[in-house]
């Protein structure tokens, strides 16, 4: 017979070298996995059931263990070592059945049932009082390019739920006060039985929370809460940009009988500029550029976020070209200073020229010949490469 059991170890698939904790987490999973009550009628997974208690009782005894790791199945038949009396020739259904009592601490006795003790305990304590928590809220708040760089201040308007102020967030009427709920005797839940398996429910009657509402509140009708809208400050940090989210904890909804606000969720939308596009911390501004003082050089004003500057030109500046000012651009919003301000070179083509002007600008083209035009000569080399005779 020893030759067709199965080693206990590969029953419970742990390795030899398991702890008693090991070894009891992979019984727990098995057992709940093939119960009876989860696969009624079905034979295999009663066979697979004792089979697997039939190995959490050896291995998962210390003396027992020590034994079958010395002997194997031998120990418990009467062969090498000694055994155990009558031997060990499996279990029946109900021993198996007890051991999983024992092994999710259900015992024989009264209490809770084992869902009871494997979930933690119980359902007992948990809520009693019917404290409810407060919802989070998200608020889209659109605000100018300049408020992100820069941070700022604003004070915003949310409507949500409020702790009624009649009634203290309780429900009940003022003088008046919750009673007991006589269906759950104040524990929130009932408890029905199926087989050996105590099953709780939420309370119908009280809704899980233990107790029920004589007098309701006039004013928020027994809810606890109502909705207002409230002003809140809110404080942009500089350096946001869309997408951004502030939290303001305990803004949110206030709880009912006791339970914790939740929080506030501000998403940031920055409205795009006219002049500047940002890019991370840096922004980026076109800035168009005369064809005489590109040429000659010269210096133009430029916009920044903080008021017109002088940027100097140098003769000769092709279209494209980009200078940076430093830390002109938008505040790290972790504090890492500010970033810079691009500008790039548009050249501007003169139009509406007088016929004087026209006059000039031909003969400019005349006396340029190539060597004023390195950027087009070069191309032009480039391109004969590909198109030209081949």
């Amino acid at each position: 017979m020893s030759r067709n059991k199965k080693d206990f170890y590969d029953v419970l698939g742990v390795s030899r070298s398991a702890s008693e904790d090991d070894i009891k987490k992979a019984y727990r999973k098995l057992a709940l996995q093939y119960h009876p009550d989860r696969n009624p009628g079905n034979k295999e997974s009663e066979e697979k059931f004792k089979e697997i208690t039939e190995a959490y009782e050896v291995i998962g005894d210390p003396d027992k263990r020590a034994r079958y790791d010395q002997f194997g199945h031998d120990a418990f038949m009467g062969g090498a070592g000694g055994g155990f009396g009558g031997g060990f020739g499996g279990v029946d259904l109900e021993e198996a059945l007890r051991t999983f009592m024992g092994a999710f601490g259900g015992g024989g006795g009264g209490g809770g049932g084992i869902f009871d003790s494997f979930f933690g305990g119980g359902f007992d304590d948990r809520g009693r009082g019917g404290a409810v928590p407060g919802s989070d809220i998200r608020y889209d708040l659109e605000i100018e390019f300049e408020e992100a760089a820069f941070g700022g201040a604003r004070e915003i308007e949310i409507p949500k739920l409020c702790e009624c102020s009649s009634c203290g967030g309780e429900g009940a009427e003022p003088g008046t006060k919750r009673v007991t709920c006589k269906s759950c005797g104040g524990r929130g839940q009932v408890s029905s039985s199926a087989g050996f398996i105590n099953i709780l429910r939420t309370c119908g009657k009280c809704g899980g929370i233990g107790s029920v509402i004589q007098n309701p509140c006039k004013k928020c009708r027994g809810e606890g809460r109502i909705h207002l809208k409230k002003k809140i400050s809110v404080k942009v940090p500089a350096g946001v940009e869309t997408g951004s989210r502030l939290r303001i904890t305990g803004a949110g909804e206030d709880g009912a009988r006791g339970g914790h606000a939740g929080d506030l969720y501000v998403v940031i939308h920055v409205k795009a500029h006219e002049l500047f596009e940002r890019h991370g911390d840096d922004i980026l501004c076109e800035m168009p550029v005369s064809f005489a003082t590109a040429a000659l050089g010269g210096s133009v004003d430029v916009p920044t976020l903080e008021g017109m500057t002088a940027l100097k030109i140098p003769e000769g500046t092709q279209s494209g070209k980009i200078f940076r000012l430093k830390s002109k651009g938008i505040a790290n919003i972790k504090g890492y200073g500010r970033g810079d301000q691009l500008v790039r070179v548009a050249l501007e083509t003169p139009m509406n020229l007088s016929a004087e002007q026209k006059q000039l600008l031909a003969k400019f083209a005349e006396l340029s010949g190539e060597k004023h035009h390195p950027i087009c000569r070069s191309f032009l080399e480039k391109a004969k490469k590909w198109f030209g005779p081949k």
